[in-house]
């Protein structure tokens, strides 16, 4: 489940660090998404990614679902003026298949302006060994039914794209999570913490780009194994007309990253949360925030053997998600736990329906709690067709008191 590549210098520098580490070193507090999690992005919602996803396509093992999702926490009301990806930003996949911690390939995709709430952007979908195509973006309704989803598939490559709003897929109690930490650095751990069991992301819309892509184009020469990062761009310079509009120029610079989850929001220390989004895999590699991520790790108890397999996973080789093209998968995660047999899921790639942040508790606690947060699936179902992820949230009926948001 775990891949070990062992880079001798980069696992002297994680013993060094444990080493130093202490368990009164401060942890961070705790989000355990990446919704908003420095301020860098914060302040520039249409470039902030959630999550990312990559896994089999679980209808037809031969494609591979990637996905990510920007600028969270649309509510059903602002359906249609928060429906609109930023034409300014540039989204992009990284692909590393290779084994390394350097991106072997790239997918870009970018959006023209909106000029209409009832009609759809373009997007232009460019990889780095095939022809551009552009698709439609979905067109979003205040009515009690979404639109159906907007799918176009290229002819030339094979390659299926959405974009548009879908219910935020990720499932987690911040606040219940958070008073459980805070009871682990106190020295008095409490679990029951994380029985609140409400969802802190029920209720939310969230901005999704999905691409449905044959694994052959994305597989290295000597390996089934890829890795998946998602990044987000915009030109150095933007200039604003006085008669409203922007312009950008210069060279793309990356504003955000997101692969594994919680890595940035749960494991780097406040003043460093921007400088980690504008940082590479390369940079992980290199051990560059590998004293900060250990330093939590041992704050929050967990040991050197977990410690390794965390670091395993997020640092040695780049935070990227890993995904064993060779390892099927027959379901969206949904129910499913890292302790069942036969596990196929994250941190082997992420399907929508793994339960990420159990996973992480579970290894955090060395293996202890297996209980998790006691959210344990989305609040609405998933789709069972690409892009798999659930329609958006409508506005509630006329008498419907709850809006189904658990904060």
């Amino acid at each position: 489940m775990f891949p070990v590549r062992k880079k001798k210098s980069l696992m002297v520098a994680l013993t060094t660090a444990l080493a130093c580490a202490t368990i009164g070193t401060l942890a961070p507090p705790l989000q355990a998404a990446d919704h908003a999690e420095s301020t860098s992005v914060a302040g520039d919602p249409g470039a902030d990614i959630a999550d990312v996803f990559a896994f089999l396509d679980p209808t037809d093992n031969s494609k591979v679902i990637l996905a990510l999702d920007v600028e969270g926490f649309v509510v059903p009301s602002e359906l249609l003026n928060l429906s609109f990806f930023a034409p300014e930003v540039t989204y992009r996949f990284e692909i590393e298949n290779t084994g390394d911690a350097t991106p072997d390939q790239v997918i870009n995709i970018s959006f023209s302006p909106q000029t209409s709430r009832s009609q759809p952007q373009t997007a232009t979908i460019q990889f780095s060994n095939l022809h551009p195509f552009t698709a439609p973006t979905t067109v979003q309704t205040q009515a009690s039914t979404a639109n159906p989803f907007v799918v176009t598939t290229d002819p030339a490559s094979g390659v299926s794209f959405f974009a548009g709003l879908t219910d935020d897929p990720f499932f987690f109690d911040i606040v219940g999570f958070n008073r459980f930490v805070a009871s682990v650095l106190t020295g008095s751990p409490d679990p029951t913490q994380l029985q609140r069991g409400r969802d802190s992301f029920a209720g939310y819309n969230i901005h999704m780009i999905a691409l449905r892509v044959p694994a052959s184009l994305l597989k290295g020469p000597d390996s089934n194994v890829i890795g998946v990062n998602g990044v987000t761009l915009r030109r150095r310079f933007s200039v604003r007309s006085k008669f409203g509009g922007e312009s950008t120029l210069g060279r793309l610079i990356q504003v955000d990253r997101m692969a594994t989850p919680a890595v940035n929001t749960a494991l780097l220390p406040f003043p460093r949360k921007n400088e980690y989004n504008a940082s590479t895999p390369q940079d992980d590699a290199a051990g560059k925030f590998a004293n900060d991520i250990v330093g939590t790790l041992t704050a929050l108890g967990t040991n050197a053997t977990n410690i390794g397999i965390l670091a395993n996973v997020a640092v040695l080789h780049g935070d990227y998600l890993r995904l064993d093209l060779s390892v099927p998968n027959s379901s969206l995660g949904v129910g499913s736990r890292v302790t069942d047999a036969g596990y196929a899921g994250f941190p082997n790639g992420r399907r929508p329906g793994d339960d990420t942040i159990d996973v992480l508790l579970y290894f955090i606690t060395n293996q202890t709690l297996t209980t998790g947060d006691h959210v344990d699936s989305n609040d609405v179902s998933l789709g069972n067709s690409f892009p798999f992820f659930a329609p958006p949230q409508p506005p509630r009926a006329s008498g419907v008191i709850d809006d189904n948001t658990r904060n």
